[in-house]
């Protein structure tokens, strides 16, 4: 494994680069897609989709037949991941705005340090991770409880609280997937885990009645063009990104995103959305990614692939 001060080739900057603005994009995205597409729906077809396509490129490559102690695993970790996590951000997103969905869901090293720690032989944080914590908490807290006054951004505190637990839920998931039962190509595993986590979604939504209020005419162009930059670009280009920077770098640097994807997320938001950049916005966008920054990346220490 190389050193963190090893000089990395330009082609894994322009990799890690896609990863931020690509997945940085898809809070936009599912904004704009979710306006004609009820949220279940469009995140079920979308994962799905991108699933299967990357499941028979991977078959096709000669990857072996998965086991089906594989695909209990990925259904497992497609629950976490994809239902809870980022089903409920398609649905907070008609509520939230998206870059303030990007900030919350960007404390999910700060869950994963929690859960560590609480977890058997959990490591004890140290001092750096301790103020990460607090800062998280203390931004967190002013972007729950902000209120609309002169020029200030209203917030949905129901829909941050749910963004929380997605957030919550992304940690735990990528927790259980460290040590659950997989195939050895990253990205089979990835395309089993869109598969099984698309075919809940797509049932969930199912039972909600979405694909009855689901009307096609009514679909927007803008919705339909959302949909397909998620399913090829989010979901193919950048997760494949992400796991080839893994594969040539270290996780430390490829976990980057992190931090970056919630400030690519406001200023798209508000460039391409109107969507309100406020002090208090800065503020807790500040504490927020300082405090990702100072969990995440440890003197001395690599962080582990989250």
């Amino acid at each position: 494994m190389k050193s963190q001060k090893t000089a990395y080739p330009l082609s894994v900057w322009l990799a890690l680069v896609s990863v931020y603005v690509i997945w940085g994009s898809t809070y936009l995205a599912i904004r704009f897609a979710i306006a004609t597409i009820p949220p279940f729906l469009m995140a079920g077809t979308r994962f799905l989709t991108a699933g299967l396509l990357l499941y028979i490129w991977t078959r096709w490559k000669g990857e072996a037949r998965p086991q089906p102690g594989h695909w209990r695993s990925s259904a497992v970790i497609g629950f976490f991941l994809i239902v809870v996590a980022n089903g409920g951000v398609s649905w907070v997103e008609q509520k939230v705005p998206s870059g303030i969905a990007a900030l919350l869901v960007g404390i999910v090293p700060l869950w994963m340090v929690i859960l560590e720690w609480a977890g058997k032989g959990g490591e004890r944080p140290r001092l750096p991770t301790w103020i990460g914590i607090f800062l998280g908490m203390l931004g967190i807290v002013l972007l729950v409880f902000s209120r609309k006054g002169p020029g200030e951004l209203q917030v949905n505190p129901w829909g941050e609280a749910c963004l929380i637990f997605t957030s919550l839920a992304w940690a735990y998931g990528s927790l259980y997937a460290r040590s659950a039962s997989l195939p050895p190509s990253a990205l089979l595993a990835t395309s089993m885990e869109m598969i099984t986590g698309g075919v809940l979604l797509l049932l969930l939504a199912f039972g909600l009645g979405e694909a009855r209020e689901f009307h096609p005419t009514l679909m927007t162009f803008s919705s339909m063009e959302a949909w397909v930059y998620l399913t090829l670009i989010g979901s193919l280009v950048g997760f494949t990104s992400y796991i080839w920077v893994l594969q040539k770098s270290t996780p430390a640097l490829a976990s980057t995103y992190a931090f970056v994807n919630p400030v690519i997320a406001v200023l798209l938001g508000w460039l391409w959305a109107g969507e309100s950049l406020t002090p208090s916005l800065f503020l807790s966008a500040g504490l927020i990614v300082t405090a990702v920054v100072l969990i995440t990346l440890k003197p001395g220490k690599r962080l582990k692939n989250i």
